[in-house]
């Protein structure tokens, strides 16, 4: 079979940038995201501790002689270093006896506790000798389905025009909704495609989270806390509020499902944004519930293309986790951050990016493209600027509306971009 291209990521100028920065680098995220393809860039030589021919053989000879797996040409890359804990530390060591940068690159899919260990197994913190990078599937510009025309990072400078077109209409949105950004699933025809994330879903639920911790959990259950998150999404439901929907099982219970979650990179939940208002307003600090990718929900309540069209409610949802997940990949590169701001009084702002300068902007996400959304886009946008005291922290660097749909990307004379998602890049 013919070896695919590889696709090159937002990240690699980080993690090339990282490499020289420290003596080794940490890649976190969920299985399939593609970790592993990335750091073989960059690695002259490798051990694999996840699926594999030598998995088994590799591991137990790791656990027998940690630092003698060390040795190779440099950067080294440990994949899945967590099924062999003790490989940290030592790593650590000999970082520090080389005392040189770029020497190691460890990718691990979930922070696994292992049987009988301490509660992380990193004995010792790193500081000084790891540097992290955060990893997610594939956003719409990386997978080619966005043509970049309008980078999300120059809207901080206020640009006073941009002009771009998208071409991704609702039943393209659909399918890369349910699709996902899993690299290898943005190599294969439709139906292909769509399948993988059903195989990741299923290895979820039967084995994945279980294995995280060595604490055996029902797939049954899973299963149904899955489904409630799912159809929570871009919500901020509480923790007794899942398990009401969940039902049969307690808020204890739930909880542990979800931290088993959080531990394989498969929730990403957005914080609640504190700004300095003008009065005083109680702002809801609850995180909105989000997937890392979309195409999880979908699988969750099995959702095809059309399934999602005919629930343009519920698309409405999805399409917002899809621009979340898209919009931290772009900010990744300078260290920004997606807030979401939610007030007592029904305002809301569907993502709020920060940079670490404290340059922000306000964003709206909305499906449709039609002029009364976009109006009320551009309401809620101004309400909420209007709320924040200047004389305390600075007004906005930029406001926009993502759209779903629509062929356009264009200034409004009020200074609001309406940016389609199909245009976008870091």
């Amino acid at each position: 079979m013919e070896t695919k291209e590889y696709k090159p990521r937002v990240t690699d100028k980080k993690l090339e940038f990282l490499l020289k920065a420290k003596g080794a680098v940490v890649i976190d995220g969920p299985k399939w995201c593609g970790k592993t393809t990335s750091a073989k860039q960059f690695a002259k030589s490798s051990m694999e501790f996840g699926d594999g021919a030598n998995q088994e053989q590799n591991i137990a000879f790791a656990k027998l002689n940690p630092s003698a797996t060390l040795s190779g040409e440099t950067p080294r890359l440990f994949d899945e270093w967590q099924e062999v804990p003790m490989l940290w530390d030592a790593v650590r060591y000999e970082v520090d006896r080389r005392n040189m940068t770029g020497q190691f690159i460890l990718t691990g899919s979930s922070v696994k506790i292992p049987k009988g260990g301490k509660d992380d197994p990193r004995h010792h913190t790193g500081t000084g000798r790891f540097s992290y990078l955060k990893m997610r599937p594939m956003s719409l510009y990386e997978s080619g389905e966005s043509n970049g025309q309008v980078s999300l990072t120059s809207l901080f400078d206020a640009p006073s025009s941009i002009s771009a077109t998208s071409d991704i209409d609702l039943n393209k949105l659909a399918f890369v909704t349910c699709r996902g950004g899993w690299p290898f699933a943005t190599t294969l025809e439709d139906d292909y495609a769509l399948y993988q994330v059903k195989d990741y879903y299923n290895s979820l639920i039967k084995d994945d989270i279980s294995r995280v911790d060595n604490v055996s959990r029902d797939e049954r259950i899973a299963s149904k806390v899955l489904r409630s998150y799912a159809r929570n999404q871009a919500q901020s439901p509480s923790i007794e509020d899942i398990s009401e929907d969940v039902g049969e099982v307690t808020p204890e219970t739930v909880s542990t499902y979800l931290n088993a979650l959080r531990k394989l990179y498969v929730i990403e939940d957005a914080p609640a944004w504190n700004p300095n208002l003008r009065s005083k307003t109680a702002i809801r600090t609850s995180d909105t519930r989000y997937f890392v990718d979309p195409s999880i929900a979908t699988a969750a309540l099995g959702l095809n293309p059309d399934g999602l069209i005919g629930d343009l409610r519920y698309f409405g949802f999805l399409f917002e986790t899809l621009a979340f997940r898209d919009l931290r990949i772009y900010l990744s590169p300078s260290d920004g951050k997606v807030y979401h701001y939610r007030d007592k009084n029904g305002l809301e702002c569907d993502a709020v990016t920060v940079l670490p300068d404290g340059k922000y902007g306000l964003i709206q996400i909305k499906l449709g493209f039609d002029d009364e959304t976009i109006n009320q886009a551009v309401e809620k946008l101004n309400a909420l600027r209007d709320k924040i005291d200047p004389e305390k922290m600075k007004l906005p660097s930029f406001m926009m509306v993502i759209t779903g749909v629509g062929q356009y990307a264009y200034r409004r004379e009020d200074g609001i971009y309406v940016v389609p998602i199909g245009c976008l890049k870091p």
